[in-house]
């Protein structure tokens, strides 16, 4: 959206009665014909605007599309999103984070969140593909943070517990966390999380937080025979929800907890996952490269690695694999 057009808009959802063009080409200082490509602009991005020669233009709603401007209006946080990229569609919000990293300071990048209507060519963990249509909320969060390498699955773990968060509280929806990151509702997958990082020896020169959800999707939208069932809070909750005022509390809940990982605050992050998570105490299979087992879970350590409990009574610590409840 460029500025006039943001700018019309304001004047739009300011104003409680119709509004004429002569007098928003007055207020903005262009003229009538800019005011009516504004307008179509505006009606291209999806919100419905009520035109009448007698009264001028009157706004009916707001776009369903996940524009700044729309998540701005949930967003209460102190600096996660308050610098938005906004993408129609784009093979991956991640690759774009990574290109603004590489050509800008990370620092000053910190918070900034990418958005994306459809991803073409989205990846979850092990590079695998994730079907990312319209109707989904396809995030990357850029962050600096200021904590030891070894301490950044708790940036994951935080990720998680936002997301799972903000469905319940929105929705009164039991999410639950599945290790190590992604979100289910019952046997159903619903969103997963991905952290990627740029390092040198110690030195975290930047990480990408990116966040996938099924939302307003259609389950018979995703091919048939895929590993995991998958589910979306349309098909939960029987309707489409506001997307915008979702990703808006992901983010609150996200940088609440991110601040606390700054401040060294692990254990609390960890007590908080635990109490949601799908997989302590459970009996899980876990499948790795080089070979599969099961047990029961029986905990995670202070790096995030899954503590089992094998059938044999040896305890073994698990860093990355599938795990699945059985």
């Amino acid at each position: 959206m460029n500025e006039t057009a943001f700018k019309v808009l304001e004047i739009l959802e300011n104003g409680q009665n119709s509004i004429s063009g002569e007098e928003i080409s007055k207020k903005l200082d262009i003229t009538r014909s800019a005011v009516w490509k504004c307008i179509n602009e505006l009606k291209s991005l999806g919100y419905e605007i009520e035109s009448s020669r007698a009264e001028g233009y009157r706004i009916i709603s707001s776009s369903e599309k996940l524009l700044p401007h729309e998540v701005s209006k949930y967003l209460k946080t102190d600096f996660i999103g308050k610098n938005i990229s906004y993408f129609q569609s784009t093979p991956s919000t991640t690759w774009i984070a990574k290109d603004l990293c590489n050509k800008e300071d990370p620092d000053d990048l910190n918070g900034t969140v990418i958005i994306a209507e459809e991803q073409t060519g989205g990846t979850g963990r092990l590079g695998r593909a994730w079907f990312s249509p319209e109707g989904g909320i396809w995030v990357t969060i850029i962050l600096k943070p200021d904590i030891p390498i070894d301490r950044l699955f708790f940036v994951t773990m935080a990720g998680s517990i936002a997301v799972a968060r903000a469905v319940r509280r929105l929705y009164g929806i039991g999410a639950l966390i599945k290790w190590p990151n992604d979100i289910y509702i019952g046997d159903k997958k619903l969103s997963g999380i991905l952290l990627e990082l740029a390092a040198e020896a110690d030195q975290i020169h930047y990480c990408l937080l990116g966040i996938g959800i099924d939302a307003n999707i259609k389950t018979d939208q995703f091919q048939s025979g895929l590993r995991t069932p998958i589910t979306s809070i349309t098909e939960e909750m029987g309707h489409d929800i506001n997307r915008a005022e979702l990703l808006a509390v992901i983010l609150k809940e996200f940088e609440r907890r991110y601040l606390l990982i700054e401040d060294g605050e692990y254990d609390s992050i960890v007590r908080e996952w635990k109490s949601l998570s799908l997989t302590i105490e459970k009996r899980v299979k876990i499948t790795t490269p080089r070979r599969t087992f099961e047990g029961e879970a029986i905990d995670i350590d202070e790096y995030g690695a899954l503590i089992i409990k094998k059938d044999n009574g040896m305890i073994e610590k698990v860093i990355s694999g599938d795990c699945t409840p059985i």
